[in-house]
């Protein structure tokens, strides 16, 4: 029972009804001091996390390592043991793309900043060496070049002197730059100019004309690391959006391919929840599995570790479907597989072109 302090006043701040002891016998309202200290909220917050009257616990546990365990018991009317299907996906997808979009992306190109810099070498200059011919003669007296290598490098250097001269007196192609994903192109009007009076071969088609000119028109304005930085960002923070929009097209092929009579779209519905559930839990897991091994010391042991953990968590992701469909729908084992392996592949098929336009729109609205 809660321990907060019950309101002298009997009324109920909810429904204005006459509450004679701790809860309001028309609504269900607690009448206890309505204003809390941030201690409060924050106690409260753990409390229900790490009790929920045992129910949270319990149903990470049966989501977790009892495929279909969960929806089989909410169907079965098993409500108050375990976490509302919709309040468990809420959280765990919250916690999940929260806790990925706080940890550095950038610790291992630091850690290798680092270590390239301790690692510099330090190449005197001839100045430093006090010689007196500032050449390849003077290395050669003091013996950092043997005779040998003195004539080589002359004589290519002759060469290449020729060759200069050469390509001096030539009037050089103007080849444009590049950096990392230019493209060949160095603006819009570059751009707009092949395309209007170059050759059919140097011509781009409509949709690479569009892409192209969206990555410089970005490009004025943003670096190219800029441009990968905001289309991730971009797509990572609403990516839980789209997942959540494809939980009904999921559980739509899920009833498309059992009994309409014996199975109802809810039920469907029920089962997508606590999978998709399952899938981000497991994704954060595996998050911080590639993140906790490399802060020990780097071992054949703790690699054997991090890569059959890895391997485990990758496989229990692909195989908890199959035994997970056939418990909840109750089908043989040779149906149930066929229909599981049915419907994960138009599945797969339908989320890669949804990604694909999901990532085109996401580009198309980098600024």
């Amino acid at each position: 029972m809660s321990k907060e302090k019950i309101r002298l006043d009997k009324i109920c701040l909810n429904c204005n009804h006459a509450v004679d002891q701790r809860y309001c016998p028309n609504c269900g309202q607690e009448n206890t001091v309505s204003r809390k200290t941030f201690h409060h909220i924050f106690i409260h917050f753990f409390e229900d996390l790490t009790h929920y009257d045992n129910s949270f616990w319990k149903t990470i546990f049966n989501l977790f390592f009892k495929p279909a365990a969960l929806t089989k018991a909410y169907m079965a009317g098993k409500r108050l043991s375990y976490l509302n299907p919709i309040r468990l996906y809420i959280f765990i997808s919250f916690v999940t793309f929260l806790m990925i979009s706080l940890f550095p992306n950038n610790t291992e190109k630091e850690i290798t900043t680092t270590v390239i810099k301790h690692e510099q070498i330090i190449i005197p200059t001839i100045d430093s060496l006090h010689i007196e011919e500032k050449s390849v003669d003077g290395l050669t007296k003091v013996g950092i070049l043997s005779q040998q290598n003195n004539d080589t490098i002359k004589k290519i250097l002759q060469q290449t002197d020729k060759i200069d001269k050469i390509n001096h007196n030539q009037p050089s192609p103007s080849v444009p730059k590049k950096e990392v994903a230019d493209f060949g192109y160095k603006s819009i009007i570059e751009l707009d100019s092949i395309q209007k009076h170059g050759s059919k071969k140097a011509q781009v088609s409509d949709t690479e004309y569009w892409f192209l000119k969206k990555w410089l028109t970005v490009k004025e304005e943003n670096t190219n690391e800029q441009i990968i930085e905001k289309f991730t960002d971009s797509f990572v923070h609403n990516l839980p959006t789209l997942l959540f929009m494809y939980m009904p097209v999921f559980a739509f092929f899920l009833w498309l391919f059992h009994d309409k009579k014996k199975w109802y779209y809810y039920d469907s519905g029920i089962f997508t929840l606590h999978y998709f559930s399952f899938l981000l839990l497991l994704v954060l897991t595996l998050f911080y599995t590639d993140k906790i091994f490399p802060l020990f010391e780097k071992n054949q042991v703790m690699e054997w570790a991090h890569f059959s953990l890895k391997s485990l968590g990758i496989f229990w992701m692909i195989y908890y479907f199959f035994p997970a469909h056939r418990r909840f729908y109750g089908d043989k084992f040779v149906v149930s597989l066929v229909k599981s392996s049915v419907i994960i592949i138009i599945n797969l098929v339908v989320i890669t072109f949804l990604l694909v336009l999901f990532a085109l729109y996401t580009y198309n609205n980098i600024h």
